[in-house]
């Protein structure tokens, strides 16, 4: 059988569109139909709310939505990340249950990694979770858990097996957030937003079946989960723009946006917002100096190489590749992106670029690109996490010298 082209994707979601896009459906309802039609997440299994398309075709179902202003998914946040890792690893059970209510948006979700001791060196977690004969129960403490303060479900690596060493203890649970055991405390950062939480676990509960894949096998999972995590870092929805934007839809989207997005509004801000550069750099006059002319250029051949990075990983996916080194190789070029950004966005606005407020440049963005463009460098793994999977998997050099093999429980940690 061959492959449907793309002239006739886009006539089917077009005509799709023309019979059931209506601004004035509730956001449920809406996504409800997305869900039953298979047009919200389109490059997922038919069986699974999607339509089997190839990756490459969800480009051509977003021209389209926008053509007319419709609203797809929602595509950001720990949602989309759960989602991916369920399709990979979860139960026919699993996927029946929370995928469909991730279409629609009706659960939040959050991320339950990085602990005080082991951020970076994720294998080394230490929140434990202990089968009683009927549930698994956990204790510990996570940190930095963006959206853990509305989150109503939490994709969490505890350590099942203490004998076993460090990566091989490892297990990966769906847990309830909003059960008693579960205590959820924000974090304020230097950019004056709070989208982290430290979460404390006392006695909470997980029933067995929201065990994904298998006991002790939590390490592998986590490893699918961080590679979508890479890829989708640069990838956080916005709106779409097009036509008056008016209707129930665009009023409860606009809310959704406030709420469930809230924390992650200053998400282009970390990235160092490249595509403010040229713009600055003519209304301040800057373009005129050669120096910094220069530096534009550097970043833009900089940027440029990693978007055709991200295409190639893109590419990769949609030809059914497993997930492979673009996610790290895109994910340190964003570092050098931000980075570069950073200094050049200094370079054009000058010492007013450490003023914030009303009255600061473009009413306090440059201020906070500057105070957010380090989290790039941390969150998802940090840079020096990046270059040893580049330098192991990409140049095939040694890895480096280990002394925390053996049983997890006689390894020395913080």
């Amino acid at each position: 059988m061959s492959e449907i082209s793309e002239d006739e994707v886009r006539r089917e979601v077009r005509a799709w569109l023309a019979e059931n896009w209506d601004p004035n459906l509730s956001l449920l309802a809406w996504r409800n139909k997305l869900a039953d039609s298979g047009w919200g997440m389109p490059q997922w299994p038919r069986q699974w709310y999607g339509r089997g398309l190839p990756a490459r075709m969800v480009r051509i179902v977003e021209e389209e939505f926008a053509a007319v202003g419709a609203i797809g998914c929602l595509r950001g946040g720990i949602g989309r990340l759960a989602a991916a890792v369920l399709l990979e690893h979860g139960t026919d059970y699993q996927k029946q249950k929370f995928l469909r209510r991730i279409i629609t948006a009706e659960d939040t979700w959050c991320q339950l990694f990085s602990e005080p001791g082991s951020g970076s060196d994720l294998a080394g977690a230490t929140t434990r979770a202990d089968f009683d004969g009927k549930n698994w129960i956990i204790n510990g403490q996570k940190v930095w858990t963006t959206s853990a303060h509305h989150a109503k479900w939490g994709t969490l690596l505890a350590r099942t097996d203490w004998d076993a060493p460090k990566h091989e203890g490892l297990s990966y649970f769906i847990l309830d957030m909003k059960q008693p055991g579960v205590d959820v405390q924000p974090l304020r950062q230097m950019n004056g937003h709070a989208s982290f939480n430290q979460v404390f676990f006392n006695d909470a509960v997980v029933p067995p079946e929201h065990l994904v894949s298998t006991v002790n096998n939590g390490w592998q999972v986590a490893v699918t989960t961080l590679a979508y995590e890479r890829r989708f870092a640069a990838d956080i929805a916005r709106p779409s723009r097009r036509g008056p934007r008016e209707g129930r839809i665009y009023e409860e989207e606009r809310a959704e946006t406030a709420t469930v997005m809230e924390p992650y509004k200053w998400y282009p801000q970390r990235a160092g917002r490249v595509d403010l550069i040229i713009e600055r750099a003519r209304e301040t006059g800057a373009n005129h100096d050669p120096v910094v002319r220069q530096e534009i250029a550097r970043l833009m051949t900089l940027a440029q190489a990693a978007e055709w990075t991200a295409r190639r990983a893109r590419a990769a996916q949609s030809q059914g590749r497993p997930q492979g080194p673009e996610g790290s190789l895109g994910k340190l070029a964003a570092s050098h992106v931000a980075r570069g950004c950073a200094r050049v966005h200094t370079m054009i606005t000058g010492t007013a670029a450490m003023l914030t407020g009303a009255d600061s440049p473009r009413n306090g963005v440059i201020a906070e690109i500057l105070v957010s463009v380090p989290a790039v460098s941390i969150a998802g793994g940090t840079d020096e996490i990046q270059r040893n999977i580049i330098a192991e998997r990409v140049l095939g050099l040694p890895k480096e010298p280990r002394f925390d093999t053996g049983p997890f429980r006689n390894i020395r940690r913080n």
